[in-house]
């Protein structure tokens, strides 16, 4: 079926299954399917599925494997490897989970919520918040990406230095499996040492092996107290420093430690509007750094201002600014969220969402950039991310008046220079991205052999009629 059209007589059984106005072939209807914010990625599809519940999803999935029909899920489209965008044959069904947006439940006393894959990620924290707790996962397209996607892709993000990724969030999932069957494993065990943990292998598949249809996931208590604070420090090796020392002083209560260049605040004061720098003075590297308090709010401010005010004496920080309000909190998160849409407007961009031992993130950054200028002399290093758990975006974008297409063209060579150092520091090229379609070839001619060999027999073993997102990770 991947080689050919699909007969108009199997799209109408597949339309039939989730009814009318929920089956799109209108090309303006399917186009926001088949294409991706970046413009990296352009599909085609048929037909796009848009399921209301459990069951229909499970009936499109036993069609497709019994007619070895191709199915790519989405969630909120926001992957920026191009997982969740059908291949340019236009034999592929996108399966959208966005009509499965309900919050079956929030315990507090177990400190679980069970959602359904199309809640959209800030509802979930709202809801959450409106409990009194606290869902942490946190991300940029948080107002667009869904749940599904998120524990798909074993989203990231600014909050896993101290609360984990996607993964270490989930408790249990429900999953459509190619076939049709429904594995429903929606417990709230923090502890089950019962067998194997299938859900592991679903976070973080990209839609390879079944759908995530729902997910229980951790809750926390609401911090009593939260402090956030823009810092000015004189380079990677100081921001290291300092990193350490503040996780000596605060433990789990440092919950956020962002490394930012200078290069990519002035993208963002330029080009995102409302955004303003926090420091006056400029500084090749800032920190943003967050502490939280189960106690109190003065808790947490003592701290900030001693890890600061220690952090001044050592000369690791240069200047700082502890926001005074919510409101300049809120301004300082604002201008780390702006860093990723900053970028296009100076032009192409090649990025990498690679992740190294945090003791080496300095030598890291060094050598990158002998890596980068051996490709591109001129070309801008725009390098952002979650220090503290090791993972940077590594962006390099064109040089100033360039041609874009010229640039672009050097994707492959800058990859390979800048993942080369990666790997030679037993590093990740994709720390928190995923695979998708993007790194997918790179993954099969670099990973361990028996590795990509495993990861062929466990698909082979869930999707033996290759149904599910074809094309995409293996």
């Amino acid at each position: 079926m991947s080689s050919r059209s699909i007969d108009p007589a199997l799209l109408g059984r597949f339309a039939a299954i989730v009814g009318p106005g929920h089956a799109l072939t209108d090309p303006a209807e399917v186009a926001p399917f088949v294409s991706e914010r970046r413009g990296l990625w352009l599909g085609r599809t048929p037909l796009v599925l848009r399921p209301g519940d459990v069951g229909e999803v499970s009936r499109i999935l036993a069609l497709a494997t019994e007619t070895r029909t191709p199915i790519v899920p989405q969630g909120g489209n926001t992957g920026l490897v191009g997982g969740q965008i059908p291949g340019p044959q236009g034999t592929e069904i996108v399966l959208s989970l966005s009509r499965l947006n309900r919050i079956r439940e929030i315990d507090p006393l177990s400190n679980t919520v069970t959602a359904e894959a199309g809640v959209v990620l800030q509802t979930l924290q709202e809801a959450a918040d409106a409990a009194d707790r606290l869902f942490p996962l946190s991300l940029g397209a948080q107002g667009s990406c869904q749940i599904g996607g998120n524990l798909s892709s074993n989203a990231g993000g600014t909050g896993v230095l101290a609360y984990g990724n996607a993964r270490e969030l989930c408790l249990g999932v429900e999953v459509v499996l190619p076939t049709g069957e429904v594995l429903d494993d929606l417990r709230k065990l923090r502890k089950d040492n019962t067998g194997y943990d299938l859900k592991d292998l679903f976070v973080g598949a990209e839609g390879t092996l079944g759908v995530i249809t729902a997910a229980v996931l951790k809750l926390f208590p609401k911090p009593k107290g939260r402090e956030v604070a823009w810092v000015a420090v004189p380079s990677p090796s100081a921001a290291l420093a300092l990193f350490s020392h503040a996780l000596d002083r605060a433990g789990s209560g440092l919950t956020a430690f962002e490394l930012v260049a200078d290069i990519v605040v002035n993208f963002a004061v330029r080009h995102v509007p409302g955004v303003v720098r926090a420091l006056e003075a400029p500084s090749p590297w800032y920190v943003l750094v967050e502490v939280s308090s189960g106690r109190s709010p003065e808790d947490a401010r003592d701290l900030i201002e001693q890890i600061l005010g220690e952090g001044l004496q050592q000369q690791w920080v240069t200047d700082a600014v502890v926001a005074a309000s919510l409101a300049q909190a809120v301004a300082f998160w604002r201008l780390r969220e702006a860093l990723s849409d900053s970028q296009k407007p100076e032009g192409a961009s090649i990025k990498h969402d690679v992740a190294v031992p945090v003791a080496m993130i300095p030598a890291f950054i060094e050598e990158a950039a002998r890596a980068v200028a051996s490709v591109a002399p001129t070309a801008r290093v725009v390098c952002f991310g979650h220090m503290g758990d090791g993972n940077l975006h590594y962006n390099v974008s064109q040089p100033v008046g360039a041609p874009s297409a010229e640039f672009l063209a050097l994707y492959p060579l800058m990859n390979k220079a800048v993942h080369d150092v990666v790997r030679a520091m037993n590093g990740s090229i994709s720390a928190e991205h995923g695979i998708g379609r993007l790194k997918r070839d790179e993954l099969i001619a670099t990973a361990p052999p028996i590795a990509i060999d495993l990861m062929r027999r466990v698909k082979a073993a869930f999707d033996p009629a290759g149904i599910m997102n074809p094309g995409k990770v293996i």
